[in-house]
């Protein structure tokens, strides 16, 4: 496998694809690389490098019992873009990825940074703020951690169906979409996966946009069942060049429903 070894001893895997410009993924929450393999395969095709991790906790890394915040993820994207020697890079991130991008901006500048696309986004923030008061209710948290520690396998099941919008009356959503997030969700460790989302529900992004200075693509669907529409809207009011894009009737994992329209898109920011 292909890993590097960070500051604290854990292991982060990766995936690297191709040649050309790169573009690295940050996954959504509880997931791993492997949501960005539709978008990677594309790129690869169109002449891009592509560059996956698994957070710390998720997939084929390692399951340390410290660092499962969004600081240590960001620092953890530090690493392996440093690592790697990577430069001119498109980061690119959804749902949690695009918490852990807005904090490695924030923590680390732009600097290694040539364009960044959010993707269905936290930022600017989950749970509401003594600034800003718009965010999800302390009773979602407690129902997402309450869930994990009840039986998380179940859990998962039932998270799948809002994740993409199956549970709409008009979904056309696979049972196969269904069991790969599953799959993906039973790899992450309990308590990883647990103390991200309390991280989460205390993160405010807000004065990591603002330190963004390159060229920003948001992505949105607006029938997004897990992270608010109005995230993207308010992340757009911050960033200095934001370009935003909202999906009709789209969920939250829109990166495999609306696939196409999701590489197509990308594509064009790349080329922008």
């Amino acid at each position: 496998m292909s890993t590097i070894t960070v500051s604290d001893g854990t292991e982060i895997y990766f995936k690297d694809w191709g040649e050309g410009p790169v573009v690295t993924f940050s996954h959504g929450w509880p997931l791993s690389a492997d949501q960005w393999d539709p978008q990677m395969m594309f790129l690869n095709q169109h002449g891009f490098r592509t560059i996956a991790h698994d957070r710390r906790g998720h997939g084929r890394s390692s399951q340390p019992s410290s660092g499962n915040n969004l600081d240590t993820y960001a620092d953890d994207l530090a690493e392996l873009i440093e690592a790697l020697d990577l430069h001119d890079i498109t980061v690119v991130g959804h749902s949690t990825g695009c918490g852990e991008v807005a904090r490695y901006i924030g923590r680390h500048g732009t600097a290694r940074v040539k364009q960044v696309a959010l993707i269905s986004g936290v930022p600017p923030h989950l749970a509401p703020t003594a600034e800003d008061p718009v965010g999800l209710p302390k009773e979602a948290f407690d129902g997402i951690l309450g869930g994990l520690l009840a039986e998380r396998s179940t859990f998962y099941e039932g998270l799948a169906l809002q994740f993409y919008g199956a549970n709409r009356p008009d979904a056309n959503v696979s049972q196969g979409v269904l069991d790969e997030f599953w799959r993906e969700s039973m790899q992450s460790g309990l308590k990883n996966s647990y103390e991200c989302v309390v991280s989460l529900g205390e993160s405010d992004f807000t004065h990591d946009l603002e330190r963004f200075d390159v060229p920003t693509l948001l992505i949105h669907g607006d029938d997004d069942q897990v992270v608010p529409v109005n995230n993207s809207e308010r992340s757009a009011r911050i960033l200095p060049d934001a370009k935003d894009i909202y999906y009709r009737g789209a969920p939250h994992g829109l990166t495999t429903t609306h696939q196409d329209q999701v590489n197509n898109d990308l594509l064009t920011f790349l080329e922008s």
